[in-house]
């Protein structure tokens, strides 16, 4: 018999991690002179500049247009969505699995012609902004000036700043790099490229990195930031930007591991769980169940669904609140998985419910998160199918620049209105009947500002979040004088993402007291910086640094 489970959906708006030193044996290898340090940091920079050509991960970019407000201080006034693969065969280049016009010179975070009055972010340039430099990061063309230790989550790291030599050319990194103390790789650096024209202009950026595998530290999160940009003359340009890299390993790891304890199994008896053949209705159940795992199997293999986790197993404790309370028995059972995307879209695959990263992201509590998936168990109540031509192998074969044109699961406004209604008898027979006021402001704040992000709510597979009448007038009246009272989260705020085996997980962070957050504060559907907070893969203890005091004054002094 099923039970009623009780889901920690923790409202998390930011959170602080405490930094801890590991213990480290002696080693003898590690450079003693800072200038051997910076030798091996130019060193490693430049095998990282080899080792990313070997990969092509999924890159997004979101970009928030801003306008000054009295009282919020900056605010959305519109925003662009790019997400491709890199291909960094010839370069940095991009493939675009949303059709977004990158045409023209790739630059870095170039804003379009000087003399050209229309504004345009070129989606190469940002993912410029993952280098420091290409050609010539060395002691020939920059100065490297130390300036502390620093902790970056648990990784112990020191800090320079970086500036260009004279006469060292145009498109030099400017800014500040993090180095961690064992290997001197560089996990982050902030600043932007100088030099640049009247037909480009060079963005500030805050670029980190992962480390994914033993020694291999992979670009991850990119957050850029310009205000009061001019250009065409007379215009100005604020705006933020978070641009994300994933899909390095694809999942390939785990694939061929499973295959490996396959075949090391000992010989086991073929036994099925019934003798008996299937009726024809359940034969067309395992049909459609076979077309939609088809399809899941080939978003996540080309890194747009995330494999199978613990974010998953929460959005199905809300399911089978629903189910238990409306005493439902469906089956083939309802299971649930998360599209990669920041984009907010839901939709149904047969019986099984995807949300969006982004869409999670940004609910502000399990009540909310209830209101979407009853709506997409609606769909599933009511037997509105997907096309079970995904049964068949063939129907798969796309390329991946073609994926968004090829499979498309939104439903008729017809099968929409039917599920909203079917949701929300759901959602008044379920435990969430009276916690609906959050989900209502939500619903309310999306709905009030759709002209602002439509690219956020512009869905790719599915269909966008939809207005429900009833509950968007269920906010409480007084939500504007509560302070406790949140609409929606910011971008990020709840779901942190594994680059490298695109592995997702619920943020573990303490929560800043909502009574103490300015109501500008609150930041509803907006980007926001990156601070992850960075680990070392796998236990191995640090190293330590043995470099004199008196050597690093010194530096610091020169």
């Amino acid at each position: 018999m099923r039970k009623l489970w009780m889901v920690v959906f923790t409202l998390i708006l930011s959170g602080l991690g405490a930094a801890a030193a590991v213990a480290a044996p002696n080693a003898t290898d590690q450079p003693r002179t800072m200038d051997h340090v910076i030798d091996s940091v130019i060193k490693n920079e430049k095998r990282a500049n080899q080792q990313i050509k070997q990969y092509s991960p999924l890159v997004e970019t979101y970009i928030q247009n801003l306008k000054p407000d009295k009282k919020l201080g900056d605010v959305i006034a519109g925003d662009k969505y790019f997400l491709g693969r890199a291909d960094f065969s010839k370069g940095v280049a991009l493939v675009s699995l949303t059709d977004t016009n990158s045409k023209g010179p790739k630059v870095f975070g170039s804003i379009g012609n000087f003399f050209s009055f229309a504004m345009q972010f070129l989606p190469g340039g940002f993912l410029q902004m993952i280098f420091i430099d290409t050609n010539g990061f060395d002691k020939q063309h920059y100065k490297f000036d130390y300036v502390r230790r620093e902790f970056l989550g648990e990784v112990r790291c020191l800090v320079f700043d970086v500036t260009p030599q004279e006469n060292s050319g145009m498109g030099r990194f400017l800014g500040r790099i993090w180095v961690e103390d064992q290997d001197f790789n560089i996990v982050r650096f902030n600043g932007r490229y100088t030099g640049g024209g009247h037909s480009s202009h060079y963005f500030h950026f805050d670029s980190w990195r992962t480390n994914v595998q033993p020694g291999l530290w992979m670009p991850s999160f990119v957050y850029s930031e310009e205000r009061e940009l001019r250009y065409a003359l007379v215009k100005k340009l604020d705006f933020k930007g978070q641009t994300r890299l994933w899909g390095y390993n694809l999942g390939q790891a785990a694939r061929e591991q499973e295959l490996s304890n396959i075949l090391v199994e000992t010989p086991v008896q073929d036994d099925t769980k019934t003798a008996n053949d299937l009726t024809p209705v359940q034969a067309q159940r395992s049909w459609d169940r076979h077309a939609e795992e088809n399809v899941a199997d080939h978003l996540e293999r080309i890194g747009l669904m995330a494999p199978r986790g613990e974010v998953d197993k929460v959005l199905e404790m809300v399911v089978n609140n629903l189910e238990v309370t409306n005493n439902l028995d469906i089956d083939p059972e309802v299971r649930c998985r998360v599209l990669m995307t920041t984009t907010l879209e839901s939709f149904t695959l047969g019986h099984t419910i995807v949300l969006s990263r982004g869409l999670i992201d940004v609910l502000p509590d399990e009540a909310s998160l209830a209101m979407v998936i009853a709506h997409e168990l609606g769909h599933v109540v009511l037997g509105h199918r997907m096309d079970s031509k995904y049964a068949f192998f063939d129907k798969l074969l796309v390329e991946d620049k073609d994926t968004f044109r090829h499979f498309y699961f939104a439903r008729t406004p017809a099968e929409e209105r039917a599920a909203g209604e079917k949701g929300l008898q759901f959602l008044n027979n379920s435990p969430y009947k009276n916690q609906l006021g959050n989900a209502g402001l939500f619903l309310a704040a999306l709905h009030s500002r759709q002209k602002e992000i439509p690219s956020l709510i512009s869905a790719h597979l599915g269909d966008r979040v939809r207005v429900i009448a009833d509950l968007k007038t269920a906010a409480p009246a007084d939500a504007k004088q509560n302070p406790q009272m949140l609409a929606a989260l910011p971008i990020g705020g709840r779901v942190k993402l594994d680059p490298w085996a695109d592995k997702l997980e619920l943020i573990k962070s303490k929560p800043v007291g909502v009574g103490t957050v300015a109501e500008r504060e609150k930041m509803r559907f907006e980007v926001t910086a990156f601070m992850p907070y960075l680990t070392r893969f796998g236990t191995e203890a640090a190293k330590p640094i043995v470099i004199s005091s008196a050597e690093l004054q010194n530096q610091k002094n020169n």
